[in-house]
């Protein structure tokens, strides 16, 4: 049956069990509320106890229901907080992954017996790129949870609820709203468009095309750590602020250099329309290049990046205004890839060189390991990370 508007919001579920976890080819939703932990738990089962109830509880509301039946007592807090009751699942997806530190700390303590299975694509550091301001507190982290719905209330009460359920077991490190998908992973979806005004996203890879999938976001069965990883991804974060201020009084033709692309059509400047491929050969009048070499197009397209492409699903993201009445936003930018060391660093080094570099600051750097989806005869995500014969 199709419904429409709210009702449709409201009734739409993604499966949470399969192959994948949801939240990575899922269709973008229009909200976003991310949040890490750090881990206070000082033993193994206690960690696995948290994902255990964290897992429950997502099955749950993912489906649109409680986090946990109501107790029937009245004189004990109720199992779920209630902000939610009436919005429906609104296509939430709840998605959970692992940072470096839960293997060993930042004085190479194994906290947890897990030293020896650290992926090495998550050992490694993204390296420090210009333009960058690095917050270290908001970013990395043990655990992360990525809830994405329709409706930001749904959103909220799904993080709200497993903050609570970790009480005793881990703390919020810190946390991230955002609004406005800055990219399309559905077919279907219209390229949206960032807060510059250009569309993004055009060239980005597609929930739906399954052998790009395989070869750059998918962990495959021969990389590194495949016992645990093998159909799970990799999730690189990036909080950009986006200077419009000064952005806004750039002429037409010094935004539409900077990106590559036609700001009201989103084709690239080589001529065609938003879905035709840049020709770099294209010279313009004066016999440059139509597409300026240190737009954004020209360095990180995948043509001129050996073929290697990334799932993008970013957000946009206002923190207010700050002191001096400008704007503190911009993009909450996520990739998941299959290796960040060969999908992501090298693309990153590149763009210092983009010219919108002088219109971005980069405020934090996070990445994590998003094991495979749950399977059935599985308890909780992860649980071959912990338990190599499970499942």
């Amino acid at each position: 049956m199709t419904l429409s508007g709210a009702a449709a919001a409201g009734e739409l579920t993604y499966p949470f069990r399969g192959d994948h976890q949801q939240g990575v080819t899922t269709p973008a939703q229009q909200q976003m509320h991310l949040t890490a932990f750090d881990v206070t738990a000082r033993d193994r089962d206690s960690v696995i106890d948290l994902l255990t109830a964290w897992t429950r509880a997502a099955e749950n509301l993912t489906a649109g229901l409680p986090v946990d039946s109501m107790r029937v007592s009245k004189s004990a807090p109720p199992d779920d907080t209630g902000e939610a009751f009436d919005l429906g699942a609104s296509g939430l997806t709840i998605t959970i992954g692992f940072g470096k530190t839960l293997f060993r700390d930042a004085q190479g303590r194994d906290r947890f017996g897990l030293a020896d299975r650290l992926p090495a694509p998550l050992a490694e550091d993204i390296p420090r790129m210009a333009a960058e301001k690095i917050d270290a507190a908001r970013s990395g982290g043990d655990l992360v949870v990525q809830a994405c719905a329709e409706d930001p209330l749904v959103a909220l009460h799904a993080i709200h609820n497993l903050t609570r359920i970790a009480f005793g077991w881990a703390t919020v490190r810190w946390t991230q709203l955002g609004y406005g998908r800055t990219s399309s992973t559905g077919a279907g979806q219209v390229t949206p468009r960032n807060l510059f005004g250009f569309k993004d996203g055009t060239a980005s890879l597609r929930g739906d095309q399954d052998q790009l999938l395989r070869d750059f976001v998918w962990v495959g069965q021969d990389d590194d750590a495949a016992d645990w990883m093998a159909g799970g991804t990799y999730f690189c974060a990036r909080k950009i602020r986006m200077t419009m201020e000064v952005w806004d009084e750039l002429p037409l033709r010094d935004q539409e250099n900077a990106v590559g692309r036609d700001k009201i059509s989103g084709a690239p400047l080589s001529g065609g329309d938003e879905s035709s491929a840049p020709d770099f050969t294209v010279r313009s009048a004066g016999g440059s290049p139509a597409i300026p070499e240190a737009s954004h197009v020209a360095l990180m397209h995948p043509t001129r990046n050996a073929g290697v492409h990334m799932l993008r699903r970013g957000y946009n993201y206002t923190d207010g205004s700050d002191e001096l009445g400008r704007l503190d936003a911009g993009l909450f930018f996520i990739a998941f890839v299959r290796d960040p060391r060969r999908h992501f660093t090298p693309l990153l080094a590149r763009m210092q060189f983009d010219l919108l570099t002088e219109y971005l600051q980069h405020l934090t750097s996070s990445v994590f390991a998003i094991p495979p989806g749950l399977r059935d005869g599985q308890t909780y995500l992860g649980q071959h990370l912990f338990e190599p014969a499970a499942g």
